[in-house]
């Protein structure tokens, strides 16, 4: 009887990665720290540049620079209270619900996207109200910079050996040192190309042929590539062992997106009927 899978005769040994980049004393400095950190920094300059060129705008910018020097605390806590939250209710709630201070362990990894999406959405709606600031104008700029984190926090993903894709035969499939004996696929670079590079693209490729003079474009534009893009990954990735697959072969990933791309659509038709600004 044939095996049910023939590994390739030429699979990729894990890196020795250390997922911790510098330590001093009891303090740590993680990959998975640092790539949030510098993908807000490296967000939070870019949307000052955007913000600051009247021309991308149609007219006067709807909000200032110093706007943003404050937005990004507000966004920074709801994207880690988010995704944290997200995580621990949708997908592992059994785990946290015996354990519950290890809920607030996030330097251990173990953040949902769509927490973290839900959770920046309803803090740059309440910055938005407290500025008297257009939030779909916000929404557009944070989009167009959100890819960078994505990026940064996929590759910190593959550094920590973990979110690691399905038994693969491909030449370039890893052996993840808590993956089992199995070569997989390296998902965690499949979704740092599709949601951090080729989203980064189409994003700035819109702002330069003046979408942000549509409010809400970008934005839509990000939801409907990154639900697409998502769904293209999870055919890689393996699901949470606590959760596995679902009907149809679909995991929490697919059916998360959903939601995102049907309303991505929608706002991108408003976008395009009403008239751009300027």
């Amino acid at each position: 009887m044939l095996p049910l899978f023939a590994p390739p005769l030429l699979a990729i040994p894990f890196p020795a990665f250390d997922p911790v980049l510098v330590s001093v004393g009891p303090f740590a400095i993680r990959w998975y720290a640092l790539a949030y950190i510098v993908g807000l920094l490296g967000g939070w300059w870019l949307t000052r540049r955007l913000v600051s060129s009247p021309s991308l705008w149609g007219g006067t910018p709807p909000m200032q620079p110093a706007d943003l020097d404050d937005a990004l605390l507000w966004i920074a806590l709801g994207v880690i209270l988010g995704g944290r939250l997200g995580f621990v209710l949708v997908y592992n709630l059994d785990y946290y619900a015996a354990h519950p201070l290890d809920a607030l362990m996030v330097w251990r990894g173990g953040m949902s996207f769509h927490g973290g999406f839900l959770g920046a959405v309803v803090a740059m709606v309440l910055f938005a109200r407290s500025r008297g600031i257009s939030a779909l104008s916000l929404f557009d700029l944070v989009a167009a910079v959100v890819p960078i984190g994505l990026f940064l926090g996929r590759i910190a993903n593959f550094i920590n050996g973990e979110l690691w894709g399905r038994v693969a035969d491909v030449p370039w499939a890893v052996i993840f040192p808590n993956g089992g004996p199995e070569p997989r696929h390296p998902s965690q670079l499949y979704q740092a190309g599709l949601e951090g590079l080729l989203l980064f693209a189409i994003g700035m490729i819109a702002v330069r042929m003046g979408a942000l003079r549509r409010p809400g474009l970008v934005a839509a534009l990000f939801a409907t590539g990154y639900g697409i893009v998502r769904i293209v990954g999870e055919v890689f990735r393996q699901p949470d062992p606590q959760l596995g697959f679902f009907a149809f072969g679909l995991t929490m990933g697919m059916i998360l997106s959903v939601p995102m791309i049907l309303a991505g659509l929608w706002f991108i038709r408003r976008a395009l009927v009403n008239p751009p600004r300027g």
